[in-house]
């Protein structure tokens, strides 16, 4: 869980001059989905400071399945003033009835552990929950809606290149741990069939592997493995060689970027968020919070269910060039990223 303090809300206020013309959301409402997850947590912390610090009139809807979840992650926030409710279940048909001007749609199983153990849920919550906001841009001209993909959808591939977004490479249809990939490629393309046949206004952000002081006690993924370790000045453990080369992204830069997408995106766009300072191997990872926590990396056997969850992907680095050239650049390389996400995450 993310400790606030003065010192981080000065990081957000930085993070925030990143976003080239900012000052367009100023009065706009806007519908996050997502919002107590790793990525759309950190987008509602920077439009909430824009809030308070500008006076931006931002109207924020907040979409979730569970209130008391969502109250709990903004405990430091009022709903009703800062922020208002929305019930949506992305695995369900339901109703909402906001008319909001943007929409980002993080809302999707991100937990590799959750893949193997609900491919099911995992392949609806792209699909299904994705529909229902295209519905409510089509029917409402002038609303954008920004879908957050993921740097999987590219799929497997021998070169070690960075991808471009027009690289598209092999996925395993059939393996169950491809029901995240597929159902991301094929939301996208949901995307594309509605500006198509009905004009939908839309954008892509594909971050790559996304890092911070953000993550929950059930995130699986290796990043938050190590920083749980790390905070707890233990040994971090690898359970693998971690030759994977992956481009990581801090939280706050993460989000700066999505908004940045949001506002001066090409409609039928994606982007590739990637820091091109941290694009490292996992191995190379662990040794750098390793060594800003003061502690050692060491490898144990992974378990056969452990392993069904792991990225297909063996090089899933993103070239960022397409995202900087709408003005974006990050503020978090590597190393001042991992001290941050130690600095503010709470084992508590």
């Amino acid at each position: 869980m993310i400790q606030y303090s003065d010192d981080y809300w000065k990081e957000v206020r930085q993070v925030l001059n990143r976003v080239p013309d900012v000052a367009e959301l100023f009065g706009k409402s806007i519908l996050i989905t997502g919002a107590t997850g790793m990525i759309c947590s950190a987008v509602v912390e920077l439009l909430l400071e824009l809030n308070k610090s500008h006076d931006a009139r931002i109207s924020v809807f907040l979409a979730g399945r569970n209130r008391e979840r969502l109250q709990a992650r903004f405990a430091s926030f009022v709903e009703g003033k800062d922020y208002c409710f929305v019930e949506y279940d992305a695995t369900k048909n339901s109703t909402i009835k906001v008319i909001p001007n943007y929409i980002i749609h993080g809302a999707s199983p991100a937990d590799p552990a959750s893949f193997s153990k609900y491919p099911v849920e995992t392949m609806f919550a792209n699909l299904l929950g994705l529909k229902m906001l295209l519905d409510i841009t089509q029917n409402n001209p002038g609303t954008r809606l920004i879908y957050i993909s993921s740097s999987e959808v590219y799929g497997q591939k021998k070169e070690k290149r960075p991808f471009l977004e027009s690289d598209y490479g092999f996925v395993d249809v059939l393996n169950p741990r491809a029901c995240y990939p597929s159902s991301k490629r094929a939301a996208e393309t949901m995307c594309a069939a509605y500006h198509e046949e009905y004009g939908v206004d839309f954008v892509v952000a594909r971050p790559g592997h996304v890092y911070g002081p953000s993550i929950t006690d059930t995130d699986s993924r290796a990043s938050a493995q190590f920083t749980r370790k790390a905070k707890a000045r233990e040994d971090i453990v690898m359970k693998s060689a971690g030759l994977q080369l992956r481009s990581y992204c801090y939280t706050l830069d993460c989000a700066s970027a999505i908004l940045t997408v949001l506002l001066k995106g090409g409609c039928g766009e994606a982007y590739n968020i990637s820091n091109p300072q941290s694009v490292v191997t996992i191995s190379e990872l662990a040794e750098c919070m390793a060594k800003a926590a003061g502690v050692n990396v060491v490898f144990e056997q992974a378990t056969v269910q452990e392993s069904k969850s792991y990225n297909l992907m063996d090089n899933s680095s993103l070239d960022s060039s397409k995202l900087e050239k709408l003005g974006w650049n990050g503020c978090y390389n590597l190393e001042k990223g991992i001290v941050s996400t130690i600095k503010y995450f709470s084992l508590v």
